[in-house]
């Protein structure tokens, strides 16, 4: 009786299914954040040309996400669910993308590792779940990079125009696959110049050199970065300006962090980075120690090139003025360092102890991954948790309700509630709690109740009344966001400056909510 034996493709199966069952099994378990609500609640539309209006003056992303994004949300609706599942698909997509690249690059035990560490890697699991571009931009880099490889190992036409067409692509995804892209381009100019490449027959590709016309289709990319010149012209860096009060320093830290232990790496504690990062440290001596088959020198620095490029450019640029370096944006340059992870902890002549060591930090970065899905404190900030808290606590916060009139000193005669909130929490109240404004500036309300959000640190004056007549009723800590209710019997005039005063936060920016009607 013959024995059964599994299918080549098996890893490849088993890790693909495990990515689906992390990114698509909790879509809908964490609040949706600023950035995520931002999108249904001030961009789309239900036109079209509205969206791309709003697009282009609230936005500092390529348009390729909203394109795709726009017609989910017309067909599935705004829940938290259809925002995300774009990019849940995206992120599991990129784990076939990821073995291909490793397979490529040195073979099939890079391969495995390669597709394990995508696969649970906590960074790729947190933006594959984030109603975002960056998933896409991480799918998209990484389709780039697997056809620039197999373009430099056989430079034919039809392989370079393949890499040429998901080049563009990923620039329509985010503007930083141009730091990853540049590298790439030379390499495979290099190759085709040269006829170096990476694979067993590059004897035979140094002998008969491809010609240099090949790589005419280089300018697909090239022109689709100067189409979007106006466009990054229209949107003037919007949005950016919370980088520049982030330390470099701090920022730089981050990116280890990250990568190691996801965006909730620090509420993890350094611990548990140390942890991650001593079983990735021992895999990587122990495959330097045992020496790289000239293949996997090779791939391994074609990843590593095409990393520290997309990495380093973009530090040069801040250093230079051009501040746009946030690790968030050099997310989808984790794959190739992935891939040099992968190609030297698992290399061929480390035998079963590499692979073990792979096996290692797989584990541990699934362990991470699962914790996030777990804990509320590593999760996103539960913005629904509040909006449920302030719903549930007493007066209607909108909702179908005539139009209150008005005084004639403009002052609001309601009695409903404002409320007072950090910057992060405005888009996400304003999706849960629909309708609402930002109140006026210099506007003068009629309240009967104030809720007051925000996060720690917490002013020492976070409980006193904004106004006389206004009393203290209710104090809330939902998974780290504070709420607190004030009221009265009889409504107060309050300005909108004065409720700023009142936030609970040392946070530098507030706003005031008001149902839609009194905006």
């Amino acid at each position: 009786m013959s024995s059964l034996r599994l299918p080549s493709w098996w890893p490849l199966a088993a890790l693909t299914l495990l990515a689906a069952l992390l990114r698509l099994s909790t879509l809908d378990l964490q609040s949706l954040w600023y950035d995520e609500a931002y999108t249904p609640v001030h961009v789309f539309h239900a036109s079209l040309g509205a969206t791309w209006a709003s697009y282009v003056h609230s936005e500092n992303t390529p348009p390729l996400w909203y394109a795709l994004e726009w017609p989910i949300t017309r067909l599935f609706g705004t829940g938290a669910v259809a925002l995300r599942l774009l990019s849940a698909l995206a992120g599991t997509a990129t784990v076939l993308v990821a073995w291909g690249i490793g397979g490529e690059l040195a073979g099939r035990r890079a391969a495995i590792a390669t597709t394990a560490f995508v696969a649970t890697g906590p960074l790729f699991v947190w933006y594959s779940q984030e109603a975002r571009a960056y998933a896409l931009f991480v799918l998209l880099a990484a389709l780039a990079l697997w056809c620039c490889i197999r373009a430099i190992r056989e430079p034919t036409s039809g392989r370079i125009w393949l890499f040429a067409l998901s080049a563009a692509l990923a620039l329509l995804a985010h503007y930083f696959a141009l730091f990853l892209l540049i590298p790439m381009i030379l390499a495979l100019g290099w190759a085709v110049r040269t006829g170096h490449g990476l694979g067993a027959d590059a004897r035979q590709q140094r002998t008969n050199p491809p010609r240099i016309g090949l790589l005419a289709p280089i300018l697909v990319p090239v022109l689709t970065g100067a189409a979007l010149i106006p466009l990054i012209l229209a949107q003037g860096g919007h949005g950016t300006q919370w980088i520049g009060e982030w330390a470099l320093v701090s920022r730089l830290e981050a990116i280890p962090q990250y990568y190691l232990t996801g965006y909730t790496g620090a509420a993890l504690g350094h611990g548990v980075e140390l942890l991650v990062a001593l079983a990735v440290l021992a895999g990587v001596v122990h495959g330097l120690w045992r020496t790289l088959t000239p293949r996997e020198e090779r791939g391994a620095l074609l990843a590593l090139v095409v990393a520290v490029f997309g990495v380093l450019t973009p530090l040069l640029l801040a250093l230079l003025g051009a501040d746009y370096l946030a690790p968030r944006n050099l997310v989808a340059a984790m794959v190739p360092v992935s891939s040099a992870l992968a190609i030297v902890i698992a290399a061929r002549r480390t035998v079963w102890i590499g692979m073990a060591l792979a096996g290692v930090v797989t584990v541990g970065f699934l362990a991470l991954s699962i914790d996030v899905e777990l804990s509320p404190r590593l999760q996103r900030g539960d913005w629904r948790g509040v909006a449920r808290v302030v719903r549930e606590s007493g007066a209607p916060s909108g909702g179908r309700s005539k139009v209150p009139p008005r005084a004639p000193n403009g002052v609001s005669t309601s009695n409903r509630r404002a409320i007072v909130t950090v910057e992060l929490g405005a888009a996400p109240l304003e999706y849960y709690l629909a309708p609402l404004a930002n109140l006026a500036q210099d506007a003068r309300v009629r309240l009967s109740e104030v809720v007051e959000t925000g996060y720690a640190p917490l002013r020492p004056s976070a409980g006193r009344p904004p106004a006389a007549g206004l009393r203290l009723t209710q104090m809330s800590d939902v998974n780290g966001l504070y709420v607190y209710r004030f009221t009265s019997s009889v409504p107060v005039t309050i300005s909108e400056s004065k409720l700023r005063e009142s936030a609970i936060t040392e946070a530098p920016h507030t706003e005031v909510l008001v149902p839609g009607s009194l905006g």
